[in-house]
């Protein structure tokens, strides 16, 4: 494959594009790879170029990746224009209830049904997931069953009227915890300190609900690219995507080690 031009849409060529049907929803799933699976679930506005090269990294570390298309248009650049017109019909659907808090998204039960597929396809002890922004908390809500067991949250946006809040229910989170604490999981947690879209106070709610194996890191506001795509230069407005459009991809840059840890991480916890 030729280098990755991050201003240009990205064909996706290198992904097989399959379609996945469950629970009443149908979506289209990009598939590459071998190896132990890991569900990359995309940022708000879809899967930019940004997105896509943060799964290859994954694949190309030694797993099946499974990319699934949950809003925007797959592989374009994202623009201010488009990015708030998908953000605007992403908040309004009943698949994500990005406004409501107390209980997690319609959207994760399909994704659950994906990773059970996913696991029951590529083997391996379990399905690694990553969330960012619209979908940083979907990766936690997959471990409400099996397979998941390697949960990546980066900057979760939701809900967005309550900076405090996490979108899951007391007792689902309850259960989670369980698991962490019955097998010896944990779960990653990324954002840069000035994030306005995932503050403090959210990281803070997680810790209290899941105690020590919520194991997170906050970046510092200038590791992050000063030049990212237009929708997340002037409508993110601030410090945000930590693995796709705000990483530096060069030696020693804090996004890389953040990358670099969440390799280690499904490496660790999916490899045998």
């Amino acid at each position: 494959m030729p280098p990755l031009q991050l201003t240009t849409p990205d064909p996706l060529s290198d992904f097989i594009k399959e379609s996945f049907a469950a629970e009443d929803m149908t979506k289209d799933v990009y598939v590459s790879g071998h190896g132990p699976a890991v569900v990359v679930m995309t940022e708000m506005p879809g899967i930019s170029p940004h997105v896509a090269r943060f799964a290859r990294w994954v694949r190309d570390t030694g797993f099946t990746v499974y990319m699934p298309s949950l809003f925007g248009h797959d592989g374009a650049v994202p623009s201010a224009e488009q990015g708030i017109e998908v953000f605007k019909r992403a908040c309004v659907s009943a698949e994500f209830r990005a406004l409501e808090n107390g209980a997690s998204a319609p959207i994760t039960a399909w994704l659950r049904a994906l990773a059970k597929t996913a696991h029951a396809r590529c083997g391996g002890p379990g399905v690694g997931t990553i969330g960012m922004c619209f979908t940083g908390n979907f990766a936690l809500s997959m471990m409400l069953e099996p397979p998941t067991m390697a949960p990546v949250v980066c900057q979760p946006s939701l809900p967005l009227e309550n900076p405090a809040a996490i979108d899951m229910s007391p007792a689902e989170l309850a259960t989670v915890r369980g698991r962490l604490e019955k097998e010896n999981l944990e779960v990653l947690a990324f954002r840069f300190k000035g994030d306005r879209w995932c503050r403090a106070e959210r990281f803070e709610a997680y810790a209290r609900a899941l105690g020590p194996r919520f194991v997170a890191s906050e970046l510092p506001d200038e590791a992050a690219n000063p030049d990212p795509p237009p929708f997340f230069k002037h409508v993110v407005a601030s410090p945000h995507s930590v693995v796709t459009a705000h990483l530096i991809d060069a030696e020693g840059e804090p996004t890389i080690r953040a990358r670099d840890d969440i390799l280690a991480f499904f490496k660790r916890r999916l490899q045998v």
